[in-house]
């Protein structure tokens, strides 16, 4: 099987940073897709922004020029830096991998909380 662990969350002011960051362990033979999800009180998750093997990434469009995602597929560790954070970016956000292990699946992480104070 597959875990993720996430750490990095936080309460922070508006306009402060922090770093996610999440560990994959397990019997994990490829990594095609890293990402990051947000689900705020009442309302349906999101994607914040992923990242596939090669490199090439993206953001969504909320936090376009904030948020920066990357990812060490070596180390099975994928990270989300939040810049200029705002009251809006309060969520818990998911790690989420799209993983071969026996076969090609998606795995979540448990989520960490981020609540950022006006």
């Amino acid at each position: 099987q597959v875990q993720l662990v996430e750490s990095g969350g936080g309460l922070v002011q508006s306009g402060g940073s922090l770093r996610l960051s999440c560990a994959a362990s397990g019997s994990i033979n490829s990594i095609y897709v890293m990402a990051w999800y947000r689900q705020a009180p009442g309302k349906q998750r999101e994607l914040v922004a992923g990242i596939i093997t090669g490199g090439s990434t993206s953001v969504a469009d909320s936090v376009k020029g904030r948020f920066t995602i990357s990812g060490d597929y070596a180390k099975k560790m994928v990270y989300l830096q939040m810049n200029s954070l705002k009251p809006e970016d309060t969520a818990v956000y998911y790690c989420y991998v799209d993983a071969l292990v026996v076969r090609r699946i998606g795995y979540w992480g448990q989520g960490t909380q981020v609540t950022v104070s006006s």
